[in-house]
């Protein structure tokens, strides 16, 4: 299972799916790109705000903060597509007859997906998460838009952002972990929608892929075999992701004692790893998670996330 998560082929029977789940990966990395890219209009808007009567500065920083949230308006609709990859995903790794195991042994292409799906989350919202211009120039562009809608001022760029669109984005940029956010909620969509389905068959998923990832990490027969300092961080994120999702679909969270997921076991693998690299992840099972800070979560797990 370990070695087919790192180099899984599709089957023909994964192929459809497979090929569906593709084109959205495909573009995740030029995603990450933009993201990173991503210089805000914060000293142009500062000069507007600074000089209201001055035209030219309006326009510059308008003309500065339209490619911007273009830009924005891309990551928002490709995490509506990751959200459909996702469900799909789910759909195929979680039905009768075969048990979570199972179906990971039996269709490693789609839990290799699965696994760079949450990869690439968490990897956006590292990013995202240092980049407070992104709210800051949204909301500037939405003050701006109100403004000359009393103006009568001609603006192009509502028929790419109109109104519901903007108000959608609004509530996505406003989540620290926007992309988390979305695949826990498509994942807890999943189960109330599949309500024949038991519950186990997702929770067991999610759980023997973060005691896999929690292996690969902690013994050093595989880890030593890891050819980089990203497969690492690989295994870290999905490990990481499929927590979080977890936590938000259990009833009772990843956190009890009575969870499947060795909560401590992979806290401890993280805090053994350079705290640059897990920074952001520790920051995810803070401030992601659902059931942390509930009465049943054990002080010593909550004291190692402090």
């Amino acid at each position: 299972l370990i070695q087919g998560l790192r180099d899984a082929q599709p089957t023909e029977a994964e192929r459809d799916v497979w090929n569906q789940v593709n084109s959205v990966l495909q573009e995740s990395e030029s995603m990450l790109a933009g993201l990173q890219s991503y210089k805000g209009a914060g000293q142009e808007i500062r000069d507007a705000i600074q000089n209201p009567s001055d035209l030219m500065h309006q326009e510059r920083a308008w003309n500065s903060v339209c490619p911007l949230v273009i830009k924005l308006k891309t990551f928002y609709c490709f995490s509506v597509r990751l959200e459909k990859a996702l469900y799909s995903l789910l759909t195929c790794l979680t039905c009768p007859p075969y048990t979570p195991t199972q179906h990971l042994e039996k269709e490693q292409a789609l839990a290799k997906q699965f696994a760079e799906i949450l990869h690439f989350t968490l990897r956006f919202d590292e990013l995202k998460m240092r980049i407070p211009a992104i709210q800051n120039d949204f909301s500037y562009y939405r003050r701006t838009i109100s403004r000359n809608r009393i103006n009568n001022m001609n603006l192009d760029i509502e028929s790419e952002v109109n109104n519901e669109m903007a108000n959608r984005m609004s509530l996505f940029y406003a989540e620290a972990t926007p992309m988390l956010k979305t695949l826990s909620t498509a994942t807890t969509n999943f189960v109330s929608e599949n309500k024949t389905l038991p519950l186990e068959n997702t929770t067991d998923c999610l759980s023997t892929m973060a005691s896999v990832c929690k292996v690969m990490l902690e013994t050093p027969e595989y880890s030593s075999r890891f050819s980089s300092e990203d497969t690492l961080l690989f295994c870290m994120r999905v490990m990481v992701g499929v927590i979080i999702l977890y936590d938000h679909v259990h009833p009772n969270g990843a956190f009890t004692k009575l969870s499947k997921i060795d909560m401590k076991g992979c806290i401890k693998v993280l805090k053994e790893q350079p705290i640059d690299n897990v920074e952001g992840l520790l920051n995810a099972l803070k401030f992601t998670t659902k059931h942390l800070n509930d009465e049943s979560t054990p002080k010593n797990i909550r004291a190692m996330l402090q």
